[in-house]
């Protein structure tokens, strides 16, 4: 037989697998592989517990976000019912205020009016004593004027007495 290279790597393959098992080789890789394994395994269950917490965050924050943004649509449908009440109230507020304006000022004109009348009433009267007295003291005697002028005269202090009340 003749013993070639091939021979001799055969041989050679033989003894170093033979060597491996020997030394447990192939159990150690095993062992570490299976480690690597469960730590992958711990890994994945871990990243699976953080992936739960994280959902179960986002979930709790989302709700947190709904229930705030309804609370301040809440706020601002109030901020607005109480502006709209407040311009309601005060626009019924100045349109009471100017109704009272103008009653005192219509109560006010109401007395200028009389106070008026009362004050042409009395000037009149007191124009037509002189134009009478004028009128007499011209036309008339004295003895008969005299007479007339204190008749007229009384006639015309009991018409005013009775004008003022």
């Amino acid at each position: 037989m003749i013993i070639d290279a091939t021979f001799w790597v055969s041989v050679s393959f033989v003894i170093f697998i033979s060597g491996l098992i020997y030394l447990k080789l192939p159990q150690k890789i095993n062992k570490s592989l299976n480690e690597q394994i469960n730590s992958i395994k711990d890994e994945i269950k871990n990243a699976e517990k953080l992936k739960d917490e994280a959902k179960s965050l986002l979930n709790e924050h989302e709700d947190k976000l709904n229930a705030s943004t309804k609370e301040v649509k809440d706020i601002v449908e109030k901020a607005k019912k109480d502006s709209e009440k407040n311009i309601i109230d005060s626009t019924e507020k100045f349109y009471v205020m100017i109704e009272s304006k103008k009653k005192s000022m219509n109560h006010k004109i109401t007395q200028i009016k009389e106070n008026s009348i009362k004050e042409i009433r009395n000037k009149a009267i007191t124009v037509a004593i002189k134009s009478i007295e004028h009128l007499i003291s011209t036309s008339i005697d004295k003895s008969k004027l005299d007479n007339i002028y204190s008749k007229n005269l009384e006639e015309v202090k009991t018409l005013l007495k009775n004008k003022s009340i």
